[in-house]
């Protein structure tokens, strides 16, 4: 079990933290029960304890790996030094750590694409979307669905920003975010995210995803404006 506990935030008031924490930790678990309801796979997440008050949410723990670690250019800042010891060995082995899931970079994007379609035709942002907060499961922790071409699923995590929503708005800037944090931590990750965008279609019909294409385009344009701006 993974126990996920918000730390009082000095701060803050002590009253409006204590809601704050109260309100996003029953939240999260209230959406979390409604996409078990949904049957959403990348969301598959059991809840096993909520202590709300305390700022505690005990779920289960994925066997696996986040999509940031598993693309290249990666890995977690604090292990750079580990990284760059075991760059040599790691060349010379010429691994691929997705190799141990059975899936290519192609699949995993498709699978990110699908499920997060899936995850807004349930009218569900997530609202704080980045590799980091994306979980591949381990082939051997699990039965596999017949259904599936690819060996592992995609688990979404830490869903303490988000929330239910129809507006397309909402969902162009959940993609959108998405895109940033691909662009900023992964090196040449325009293709990859393409990708994303390209399963994300199917998922929807023509005119859904031309909805949402259109606004993600606005939201791209309202973000260079701003960067520009400073």
């Amino acid at each position: 079990m993974l126990i996920k506990h918000r730390f009082k935030k000095k701060y803050r008031h002590e009253t409006l933290d204590t809601a704050l924490t109260k309100a996003r930790v029953a939240g999260e678990a209230r959406l979390l029960l409604r996409c078990l309801k949904l049957r959403l796979r990348s969301l598959h997440i059991s809840i096993l304890m909520v202590d709300a008050s305390e700022g505690v949410l005990g779920i289960e723990w994925i066997d696996g790996q986040s999509v940031r670690k598993l693309l290249p250019g990666g890995e977690e800042p604090e292990e750079g030094r580990k990284v760059f010891e075991e760059a040599a060995q790691d060349t010379l082995d010429d691994s691929d750590p997705l190799r141990e899931y059975g899936i290519t970079v192609d699949q995993l994007m498709g699978l990110i694409g699908t499920e997060l379609a899936k995850l807004h035709k349930a009218d569900i942002v997530h609202g704080d979307l980045t590799t980091s907060n994306m979980m591949v499961r381990h082939p051997s922790s699990f039965s596999v669905s017949k259904e599936s071409d690819v060996p592992t699923e995609l688990v979404l995590i830490d869903f303490g920003l988000s929330f239910v929503s129809t507006l397309v708005e909402d969902k162009a800037v959940d993609l959108y975010v998405l895109e940033r944090a691909f662009a900023s931590t992964h090196p040449d990750s325009e293709p990859m995210f393409a990708s994303v965008l390209d399963a994300y279609a199917k998922v929807l019909t023509t005119k859904e995803w031309k909805t949402v294409k259109t606004r993600l385009d606005e939201v791209r344009m309202r973000g260079r404006k701003r960067s520009m701006v400073g």
